[in-house]
């Protein structure tokens, strides 16, 4: 038995915001006091660090379960299959719909009951829930259905990795100019076929990591609103994520019995051009093998840092040969990787 990908879509929002856009803001430093460079100097350091130029952000009367709507009924479509087949809808996420201009998460109903009634499926069979498992997420989705569908309680289901972070951020922090909004979503279904997920990789570190990213106060005093924002510690889940995710690469690509030299892709989270980089210098390491050139695909420089939307819209941009050199064929195998929140991290050894 086989559980593959049968189908990708994915949503990415229409407004762009450059880096030139941030010229005016007024960034803080944690203690609230102002840099003593140029905001010219931030952000070309930041681009220099995270390769990002432009991100996209969600139209104002868009919300989080509105752009996996979009995402989710894309992937139905390129997999032809009949929603009301579908045993579960996953959606992956960290905020809920934070609606534009105001500070309140909702997830009530949650996010994946708002997409199963938005693509009008009746059957109640069709279990509909949310996954919070900070970036990685979506991969986590994957492994779930997997489970299902290897326990015999599922054929198909959907996973979708939706947000906006830019609705979460805080402008005086730098860190804002990372994030972005978008979504990513596929069908997992049984098949006879060949191939599918051949191996998979979790874990929870919640030691000291377990506040690497949190929500904090904004950095600017003077703002008297108890309103908390996602803030993170980068040095620290840099140093830890290029540690432990490509251990946890390793150890999944050892349990699928696949060689490094068959390796065709790896998707790596999108969350910083030179973190991705030392991450996979050191897995092909481990393996004293060079680098494959154009083996790990990105498209963080225009669209940013949109947690568990990087990957699946990743993904489905290569599949749908909308990367400058980048493609995979049937039969190639590929991983995807993941860091975020918790601290957490997976990976997938996939055979398309």
């Amino acid at each position: 038995m086989g559980i593959k990908i049968s189908g990708t879509g994915s949503y990415i929002p229409s407004e762009v915001s450059c880096n030139s856009n941030f010229a005016e803001h007024e960034f803080l430093d944690k203690n609230g006091a102002k840099f003593e460079f140029s905001n010219d100097i931030i952000i070309d350091k930041f681009k220099d660090i995270t390769g990002i130029a432009e991100r996209r952000y969600a139209k104002n009367h868009l919300n989080t379960s509105d752009l996996a709507y979009f995402a989710a009924e894309r992937a139905i479509e390129s997999a032809k299959v009949d929603p009301e087949t579908l045993d579960y809808i996953i959606i992956a996420h960290n905020f809920g719909d934070v609606r534009h201009g105001t500070v309140q998460g909702d997830t009530l109903p949650s996010l994946a009951v708002r997409v199963k009634h938005s693509l009008g499926i009746k059957n109640p069979k069709c279990v509909a829930y949310d996954l919070i498992f900070g970036c990685p997420g979506w991969i986590e989705g994957v492994i779930q259905a997997q489970a299902f569908i290897k326990a015999g309680i599922a054929k198909k289901c959907l996973v979708v990795g939706a947000e906006t972070l830019s609705r979460v951020v805080d402008k005086h922090d730098r860190d804002s100019m990372i994030y972005s909004d978008g979504a990513g979503a596929a069908i997992i279904e049984h098949t006879d076929e060949p191939g599918g997920i051949l191996a998979h990789e979790s874990a929870t570190f919640a030691a000291e990591e377990a506040y690497f990213l949190f929500f904090g106060k904004s950095y600017n005093a003077s703002i008297e609103e108890d309103t908390r924002y996602i803030k993170m510690h980068g040095r620290k889940i840099y140093e830890f994520a290029v540690t432990e995710v490509p251990k946890a690469m390793k150890s999944c690509l050892e349990k699928s019995g696949v060689a490094i030299e068959d390796l065709k892709k790896v998707f790596i989270h999108q969350a910083n051009e030179k973190m991705d980089e030392a991450i996979i210098k050191r897995f092909y390491r481990a393996y004293k093998t060079p680098v494959p050139e154009g083996v790990m695909p990105m498209n963080i420089h225009k669209l940013g840092n949109s947690s568990v939307a990087t990957i699946p819209t990743l993904f489905d941009m290569v599949i749908n040969q909308q990367l400058e050199n980048q493609q995979i064929q049937k039969g190639d195998i590929i991983m995807f990787a993941s860091v975020g929140a918790g601290m957490n991290l997976n990976a997938i050894v996939y055979q398309c």
